[in-house]
C-alpha cells in the first residue's frame, strides 16, 4: 500500500505550507505529494491527473478537505466514486475525520453509510457556499458600480501634444496606427474616447 497526499490551493499566491506540514506529519513521502496551484474556476490540475495515474487499489490518499476533489457537488461525488469504487483506493479527509473509507475494510457498514451521507451533505454545502460567494461578489460589484466605482485598469491619459497629433491625423499626415503609437501605444477605443472629449472641448472653446 502506498500513501499519497494531494494539495490544491486556489491561486499561485496562496501558501500551501500548512497542508504540506500536515501531510509530512502523517508520514507521506515527499515523492508522493502532489500539489496544484491553479484556480478552482479553471480547474486545470496536471498534478492531480498525474496522481490518478499512480493511484492503485489498496493505496491511501490524504486530502485536506473535500473541495480539493472538485469544483462543484457533482464533480466531488464523481471523483470520490472513481477513487473509492473504480480504483478501489481509500481516502482520508483531514478536516472531517468521519470521511475515512478505511472503515469499510473492517466491515463497519454503519460507518460506511454515515460517511457516504456526510460526504454528500458536505459536498452540497461546499457547492452552495461557492455559489453564495459568487453571488455576493456580483452584488458587491454591481453596488460599487452604482456608486461610481470603476473596475479594471484606468484608461491611459493622452500626451501633452495630443491636440497636435489629432490635427495631424485629421489632415491624414499620420494614420491611425501611427497616432496610437505616438500616444504611447494607446488602445484604439481609448483614443476615440479621448478624441471625443478633445473635440467637445475644442467646440466649446475650453
Amino acid at each position: 500500500m502506498a500513501e499519497y497526499g494531494y494539495i490544491r490551493v486556489s491561486s499561485a499566491d496562496q501558501n500551501e505550507d500548512r497542508q504540506l506540514l500536515k501531510m509530512q506529519e502523517l508520514g507521506v513521502l515527499t515523492m508522493n505529494l502532489f500539489t496544484d496551484k491553479q484556480s478552482g474556476k479553471d480547474f486545470d490540475r496536471p498534478k492531480y491527473t498525474e496522481l490518478m495515474r499512480k493511484l492503485k487499489a489498496g493505496d491511501l490518499l490524504y486530502i485536506q478537505s473535500i473541495d480539493r476533489l472538485g469544483r462543484n457537488y457533482a464533480e466531488i461525488l464523481e471523483q470520490w466514486r472513481v477513487i473509492t469504487k473504480k480504483i478501489k483506493a481509500d481516502i482520508v479527509v483531514l478536516d472531517m475525520p468521519i470521511l475515512d473509507t478505511r472503515a469499510r475494510h473492517g466491515g463497519d457498514l454503519m460507518g460506511m453509510v454515515i460517511a457516504d451521507v456526510v460526504l454528500q451533505l458536505l459536498s452540497f454545502v461546499a457547492h452552495k457556499e461557492r455559489d453564495n460567494i459568487r453571488q455576493r461578489q456580483a452584488e458587491g460589484i454591481k453596488a460599487a458600480k452604482l456608486r461610481g466605482v470603476r473596475f479594471g485598469r484606468p484608461p491611459k491619459e493622452p500626451p501633452n501634444n495630443f491636440g497636435q497629433l489629432v490635427q495631424a491625423w485629421e489632415r491624414s499626415e499620420i494614420n491611425t496606427a501611427e497616432v496610437l503609437k505616438l500616444c504611447d501605444n494607446m488602445s484604439r477605443s481609448t483614443f476615440y474616447a479621448k478624441l471625443k472629449e478633445y473635440k467637445l472641448l475644442r467646440k466649446t472653446g475650453k
